[in-house]
């Protein structure tokens, strides 16, 4: 009996033991549809169910420091829970001129002197861990671990290692089948849910490495990221071989926030395509006046530079006359920039000695003269060497720079962002970041980084399908602007798709490139093709000139990732529709009662031609009135699209 009793009473210790340790802390959603729930425990894990689902189930938090671990063990010190409630205005929308913010701020102070912070908002959840330790700190690894509560189909993007420009097509696995020794993604990655999709993704990320993932065969993804580098060479003009790495991802600040991970959380398809999180989250703007920085268009020339036709009287090449001819399409068409890629400069390594074909003061002379700007292209390495080039080009007249070729995501290498983009502001100068990864908060405090690539664009020429491409409003486009050159005037099937340098080409309906100036956002929106040859096709080229490259407002009439798009957005009182398939043809009705009620308007259509399924050039121009009670019937053949602008 005494035995039996003192098993009972040792019972009863080690659950009490066990609850005491097991401390599990919950928050909700403004709206109480989500839930968080932390459990603390021999390390921080946390829950999220979202309108009834358990999506994410045991996941982990935490960091392994040279001298610690954060998370492990973890003891809480204090709790807080606040509703915040605001709105945020961005500086140059790419969807929406106000974002709501509201939020539920769940933070959980540490033994330890660091914590852990969410936001759970009513579509989506974030995370971020901060630190209050003196001195540097050495990070090892993050030991972060997204758990999902099922098997699910996983959208990626998965290159051969930590070297990568972020231009591999998706690829699609279950994540109980993604494996260890497969390929890793880079972010963003999109979890199909039996019912509900997350969009994963990090933000606010600086003086630390990108965040990759790999899978266990689990239906979990790991945390992984490159050392940060110690000793490099240059590798050619534009690379670098890295000799040696630390065995830490990064020495940083003691004092200071990581980058949020956050998850847009949807039951609808097209909620992936108008993404607020990255604006909810961003830090404020560093340049205090913003006045010169002016997101539009852009000529450019590299794939598409030899003017041709009746009223080319010069030879074309990388020459004063080219140029020209490039400024003054843009000017009558009210297109603010040209970008000159390689070629401008004699030597890709000297930003200095400029090619005397091209008579670089005379060009940014002239340009000027027509209200345009110059935008010159350069390897990151030589902008590396030459950091003082920012200000010789600000005494030239140069507006802007794009950078190519980083292609890497290590601690180094963000930080290199980050010195460009301030000591660019510091004498006027715009950002395209090329050869670069995914968006990330840089753009918020140093707006004058107009776009990224990260992106399978149009410079792949016939490798760049609409298969692939259909993703991007879902996936890459979601997450910050993308420079994925748009605007193929000469269109194809892929099985006939033919055409290199000087004379590429895209896949994909006329209806289907139009449209892709809409869907597609970028503060610094380029036209690929040749001046020449969007003046064969005037209407084409009216109707993209007149594309802004600012939203006040953004609504997915219809959608379904991966196979379809139908998007309406509005500058001022101006709405634009963009419309893309697949490789399927698809019919789609969308209604317009966004427009303002009792008002008839007049709407300009590009519709895909009867024969556009074989030939991709044929499409129609059509003129209808329209009202808020109109109904649309869209037709998209195969790779097709459908377009149109709709005025008072």
């Amino acid at each position: 009996m005494k035995a039996t009793r003192l098993l009972s009473f040792i019972l009863m210790a080690t659950i009490c033991l066990s609850a005491y340790a097991r401390k599990v802390i919950t928050a909700q959603s403004p709206d109480k549809q989500t839930t968080v729930s932390v459990t603390l425990s021999d390390r921080i894990y946390y829950d999220v169910v979202s309108h009834g689902e358990t999506l994410l189930k045991q996941s982990v938090i935490g960091m392994q420091l040279s001298d610690r671990t954060l998370g492990a063990n973890p003891v809480l010190k204090k709790k807080s829970v606040r509703n915040i409630k605001e709105t945020v205005t961005p500086l140059f929308p790419l969807k929406f001129s106000q974002v709501d913010n509201n939020y539920t701020l769940l933070t959980l102070n540490m033994k330890g002197s660091y914590a852990v912070e969410f936001r759970i908002y009513d579509d989506g959840v974030a995370f971020r861990m901060t630190t209050s330790l003196p001195g540097e700190i050495e990070v090892m690894q993050e030991n972060t671990i997204f758990q999902l509560a099922d098997d699910c189909n996983l959208v990626l993007q998965q290159p051969g290692g930590f070297k990568t420009g972020c231009e591999e097509e998706y690829s699609f696995v279950k994540s109980s089948e993604w494996k260890k020794e497969d390929r890793m993604t880079e972010l963003p990655i999109l979890i199909m849910g039996k019912n509900q999709k997350i969009l994963l993704s990090e933000f606010d990320l600086y003086s630390y490495p990108g965040l990759f993932l790999k899978g266990n065969a689990d239906n979990s993804l790991t945390a992984t990221q490159p050392k940060a580098p110690l000793e490099y060479e240059d590798w050619g003009d534009r690379s670098q071989h890295i000799k040696k790495e630390a065995d830490y991802i990064a020495k940083t600040s003691g004092t200071r926030t990581f980058p949020w991970r956050y998850m847009l959380i949807t039951q609808e398809d097209g909620r992936l395509a108008e993404n607020k999180m990255p604006m909810r989250l961003a830090q404020k703007c560093q340049i205090e006046d913003t006045s010169w920085i002016k997101p539009g268009q852009t000529c450019w020339d590299w794939l598409n530079g030899i003017p041709y036709g009746p009223e080319v009287t010069f030879e074309g090449g990388i020459n004063l006359d080219t140029y020209k001819h490039f400024v003054d399409f843009a000017s009558r068409n009210g297109i603010p920039y040209i970008i000159m890629d390689e070629g401008w400069a004699l030597d890709t390594r000297d930003p200095y000695r400029t090619n005397p074909k091209v008579n670089l003061p005379e060009l940014i002379r002239y340009a000027k003269s027509k209200n345009v700007g110059i935008f010159v292209w350069l390897p990151w390495l030589t902008v590396e060497h030459h950091m003082d080039l920012f200000q010789k080009f600000e005494e030239w007249g140069i507006v802007g720079t794009k950078i190519d070729f980083m292609d890497r995501q290590d601690q180094w290498m963000v930080d290199f962002y980050d010195r460009v983009a301030k000591k660019a502001a510091e004498h006027h100068i715009m950002i395209d970041f090329h050869g670069a990864f995914h968006p990330s908060g840089l753009e918020y405090r140093y707006p004058n980084v107009l776009t990224y690539e990260g992106v399978r664009g149009m410079e792949f020429n016939g490798a760049c399908n609409p298969k692939n491409s259909i993703w991007f409003p879902f996936l890459r486009n979601a997450v910050g602007p993308m420079d994925f050159t748009p605007g193929s005037m000469l269109c194809y099937q892929p099985e006939n798709h033919h055409g290199n340098r000087p004379i590429c080409a895209g896949v994909g309906t006329k209806a289907y490139h139009l449209a892709l100036f809409v869907l597609f956002e970028s503060h610094l929106q380029m036209l690929m093709d040749n001046p020449c040859r969007y003046d064969m096709w005037p209407d084409c080229r009216d109707f993209i000139t007149a594309v802004p490259v600012n939203w006040d407002e953004t609504r997915v009439l219809a959608a379904e990732a991966g196979q379809y798009i139908v998007m309406a957005k509005r500058k001022g009182d101006k709405w634009f529709i963009g419309g893309i398939t697949n490789e399927h043809r698809r019919e789609v009705d969308v209604t317009l009662d966004f427009l303002p009620e009792g008002k008839n308007m007049q709407m300009i259509s590009f519709v895909d031609g009867v024969n556009a399924n074989r030939m991709a050039m044929d499409y129609r121009c059509e003129k209808s009135a329209v009202n808020s009670g109109s109904k649309l019937h869209i037709k998209m053949v195969r790779n097709g699209g459908f377009a149109a602008v709709i005025n008072q």
